[in-house]
């Protein structure tokens, strides 16, 4: 008997060459449009949805501001519309946040759709502690799908993929303020490389640019700004270049911080298991567990519920600016009470991890000014990178998302974060060999079954 022939090598060359390929790429282009469209309705959406909650309602009901209690019955409902999304809607209510943005089996489908968009916009809108990047690639993602599948019934599965790949790199693209970011992040998650990368790329980084030409349009046509949700550089003091002391500081730091943030994600993982048994009281609970701590904190510090409640994305600004206001014990309780809050969020709602993770590095990094040779760019910078890489796991996203936020500082804190990212990095990775060293999967055939069962379960919706 012979051996069948093997396979002959993709030639990424004569495919970007291909009439085809061109005709994949236009469609990329247009895929981009529609995405972006849809993209920026749901993040308006949300932030409409915050605002008339928790800005405009109180006061069309009569009071002059929102009662302390004002919180617990939207996020009860914002649990109850989650546990229904992930409990009876397709696709579980997409991605959980807890395991990062890591993609792992196949793209969200477009009968996945309904339930992401539910549990994002009532976990995003309703005031959980979680970003909206997630939601976004599956948005994409889904969509992407779908086009294709209106124009091409039969279309194989590497065209899904690519047309799933160019949607999602045209949703997040704008959150970002760059398609190039947007691209990084999303060639990091998914794993690309190899030489087969061009092909996925250029489709992507097409679909991306004209996603920003939308959300750019957009903004100008209608008058809506996009600063709710879009990521800017934040005004941290120009910052020439480090010594040996920030270098110190840093290393230290990065390894703190990953360490907290493992915790962090870890007690999320643990909520996730105790809240399934009764997913909806318990995820209804855990919504109110988190109102509590923003109302804990307000009543502790009389700053307002709202800076422990929702992401965090579009409050770098006011925090920066609020900061020499700020004692060190209310940046304390807000590390303490964000923190948990976000770890609730993580384990038992949906939406993208990136955002809160930077919030609470920038409410760390502020912290961290006052230690001895320390100043407030350098903190900032280190704890926003440390803090990020150890939830996501991307390292050089990461590395590119602090850098643009801090790019109005000058270069010179760019040595700092990529030492804090490799550290915090590799601390993570250290922490999580050693409690897979440590901690044995539970015996017994059935739980086996019944944990395999639940990640089949999962896996349509991991994107």
């Amino acid at each position: 008997m012979t051996d069948a022939p093997a396979p002959q090598p993709v030639d990424p060359g004569s495919l970007i060459r291909s009439k085809q390929y061109r005709v994949l790429l236009v469609f990329a282009a247009i895929i981009g449009l529609l995405v972006s469209l849809a993209s920026w309705g749901f993040l308006e959406g949300v932030h409409y949805i915050q605002v008339g909650v928790y800005q405009d309602l109180p006061g069309d009901l009569g009071y002059d501001t929102a009662p302390w209690w004002w919180p617990l019955p939207w996020l009860a409902l914002a649990g109850l519309l989650t546990a229904f999304a992930i409990e009876r809607l397709p696709g579980r209510g997409g991605h959980v946040p807890s395991d990062g943005l890591k993609s792992g089996g196949p793209p969200t489908r477009p009968i996945d759709l309904p339930g992401v968009l539910l549990a994002a916009l009532a976990t995003l809108g309703l005031g959980l502690v979680l970003g909206p990047e997630g939601p976004l690639i599956a948005l994409g993602m889904g969509l992407g799908i779908l086009a294709m599948r209106l124009v091409k019934k039969d279309a194989p599965d590497q065209v899904l993929g690519l047309m799933a790949a160019a949607g999602s790199f045209a949703a997040i693209s704008s959150l970002f303020g760059s398609p190039v970011v947007g691209a990084v992040i999303l060639i990091e998650a998914a794993g690309l490389g190899g030489p087969t990368l061009p092909l996925v790329l250029l489709p992507g980084l097409l679909s991306a640019g004209i996603g920003s030409l939308v959300f750019i349009g957009m903004g100008s046509w209608t008058g809506l700004s996009t600063s709710a949700y879009a990521l800017s550089p934040l005004a941290l003091p120009a910052f020439s270049r480090p010594d040996l002391g920030d270098f110190g500081w840093t290393i230290v730091l990065a390894v703190a911080a990953a360490v907290v943030t493992f915790v962090i994600v870890e007690l999320a993982k643990w909520g996730k298991r105790a809240v399934a048994p009764r997913p909806f009281l318990l995820t209804i609970a855990a919504a109110l567990v988190v109102g509590g701590l923003a109302i804990g904190f307000n009543l502790a510090t009389d700053q307002p519920v709202d800076t422990v409640l929702f992401s965090g994305q579009d409050a770098f600004s006011a925090l920066l600016k609020s900061a020499p206001t700020l004692s060190l014990w209310t940046l304390a309780l807000l590390l303490l009470f964000k923190g948990l809050a976000w770890s609730i969020s993580l384990g038992n709602f949906r939406g993208g991890p990136t955002f809160p993770a930077l919030f609470l590095g920038v409410v760390a990094g502020l912290l961290a000014a006052h230690l001895p040779g320390f100043s407030e760019t350098p903190a900032v910078a280190v704890l926003m990178a440390a803090g990020c890489v150890s939830v996501l796991r991307l390292p050089l996203a990461t590395a590119v998302i602090t850098l643009i936020l801090t790019s109005s500082a000058g270069l010179g804190v760019s040595p700092l974060i990529v030492v804090s990212v490799v550290v915090a990095y590799v601390t993570v990775e250290s922490l999580t060999a050693l409690r897979s060293a440590t901690i044995k999967p539970p015996a017994g055939g059935e739980q086996e079954a019944a944990v395999a069962k639940a990640a089949s379960a999962q896996s349509p919706a991991e994107a």
